[in-house]
């Protein structure tokens, strides 16, 4: 498992931070234009979701670093959520027998 282990830490997964969400109709979007304001039911000081495959992971603040926009991780779900996250419905259903992400999780925390 150790072999496995170090090729899944290598793997590039997409993070993706929800600023927010809001339902439209489609008219509406139809009309976008450059310079069209959506508002989002959110406050600026109000944590960001953290997503891997669509799912949540934790959450964050935005920040500014330098010229870029980045996060500040204010929670984490458990080890075995993350892992999780990581397989797509599908998968994780078919595969449930074969992999629990607990053990996987534990796994990855005793590496060094």
């Amino acid at each position: 498992m150790k072999t496995d282990l170090a090729t899944i830490l290598r793997l590039d997964v997409p993070l993706v931070v929800v600023l927010g969400e809001r339902t439209m109709r489609l008219g509406d979007v139809r009309d976008f234009v450059p310079g069209t304001i959506v508002e989002l039911a959110k406050s600026a000081e109000e944590d960001l979701e953290l997503r891997i495959n669509n799912r949540p992971i934790g959450n964050g603040r935005a920040v500014k670093i330098g010229e870029n926009f980045g996060v500040r991780v204010t929670f984490v779900g458990d080890p075995g959520s993350r892992i999780a996250a990581l397989g797509t419905a599908e998968e994780a259903g078919a595969e449930a027998d074969q992999v629990n992400p607990d053990e996987v999780a534990a796994a990855l925390l005793s590496q060094d």
